[in-house]
């Protein structure tokens, strides 16, 4: 049992850090193609406001180019933009088929992970 226990987390922990790396590159991609239209709104903050329908298109764009829906099966994405914080935050989920089961445990399994992003003004 100790060893279905050790090649399941393993697998869990694999898929996690897939996860991690997506949502590290989708959000840093939305927060940087989402800053759109800054001049008409001025710089006048240490970060870059975000326009929320660009930062979702540019998302979306980025998983589709890592071909993130063949990679993991059955992605949820979910996109949050902060106008507070002036950031960004994308949340994906996957469902995981374990390679070994032990009687009793759950049917399915979701391995999560999510990353915050934003465009900080650096003065010249």
């Amino acid at each position: 049992m100790a060893v279905v226990v050790v090649i399941d987390a393993s697998a869990a922990y694999l898929r996690r850090q897939g996860l991690d790396n997506l949502a590290d590159g989708a959000a840093l991609y939305g927060a940087d193609l989402g800053s759109s239209g800054i001049y008409e709104q001025g710089l006048d903050a240490d970060r870059l406001l975000q326009q929320e329908a660009a930062v979702e298109a540019a998302v979306r764009e980025y998983l589709g180019r890592a071909a993130a829906g063949s990679t993991f099966p059955g992605i949820e994405v979910a996109v949050d933009v902060d106008p507070v914080g002036r950031s960004v935050t994308v949340r994906l989920r996957a469902p995981l088929e374990l390679p070994l089961s032990i009687p009793g445990a759950p049917d399915s399994t979701v391995v999560g992970a999510s990353s915050t992003a934003a465009v900080t003004i650096q003065p010249g």
